[in-house]
């Protein structure tokens, strides 16, 4: 395996490419105990203690220093530790491993999101939102059922009415072209047509 380039990142860390691709990223004091130089041989010894002890270990810790100040989803702590370097064989032993103690739980990271944002977003914005953290919808929906269960239930009509007089709109003084305007606003929260034309028709706007 040969170390085609070493690229500082930091004072104290560099990239280590081997056979072209970057391979990790580790600090200069590593650099030597490994022996890692450019254009020469990492021995099988050295790479196979960095894969399987050194970055795993430093991967853990990261994931756990990481959690310790906010709750992560699965998919965002695998994104945090790719852009420390780690590579992908060694991200996926530190998620394991955190989600073997429930450190990471995707499905309590989607109950808690909902039952804060039930009251204020639309359900498809927050599956929306959920999705784009990495959460498989099946498992937004077993959890929003699951919320709803313990008698947390979105009123998106009246959501729809709070952002009408939010936004000071008067469906009496609304011209065609605003009308459409706050329509489109609303679709774009992600609530339905039916609930948008109900409310609107409810309190004459339209």
């Amino acid at each position: 395996m040969l170390v085609t380039d070493i690229i500082e990142v930091t004072k104290a860390r560099s990239k280590v490419f081997i056979d072209g691709s970057a391979a990790f990223v580790l600090y200069k004091g590593e650099l030597r105990k490994y022996h890692v130089e450019k254009n020469k041989n990492i021995a099988e010894s050295d790479y196979k203690e960095l894969m399987e002890k050194v970055l795993p270990k430093r991967a853990k810790l990261r994931s756990m220093n990481l959690l310790q100040s906010r709750e992560y989803t699965e998919k965002q702590l695998k994104d945090k530790l790719r852009q420390g370097g780690y590579p992908e064989v060694v991200i996926d032993e530190a998620v394991e491993y955190v989600k073997s103690y429930h450190y990471v739980d995707d499905g309590r990271y989607a109950a808690s999101y909902i039952e804060y944002h039930i009251e204020n977003k639309s359900k498809q914005r927050i599956i929306q939102d959920l999705i784009k953290k990495g959460i498989r919808k099946e498992c937004i929906e077993e959890q929003w059922q699951n919320v709803e269960q313990l008698g947390v239930v979105a009123d998106e009509e009246k959501m729809i009415s709070e952002l009408l007089e939010k936004k000071h709109y008067s469906g009496k003084e609304a011209d065609i072209k605003e009308r459409q305007k706050m329509y489109g606003f609303l679709l774009r929260k992600g609530f339905s047509a039916e609930k948008i034309r109900k409310v609107m028709n409810m309190e004459a706007y339209f």
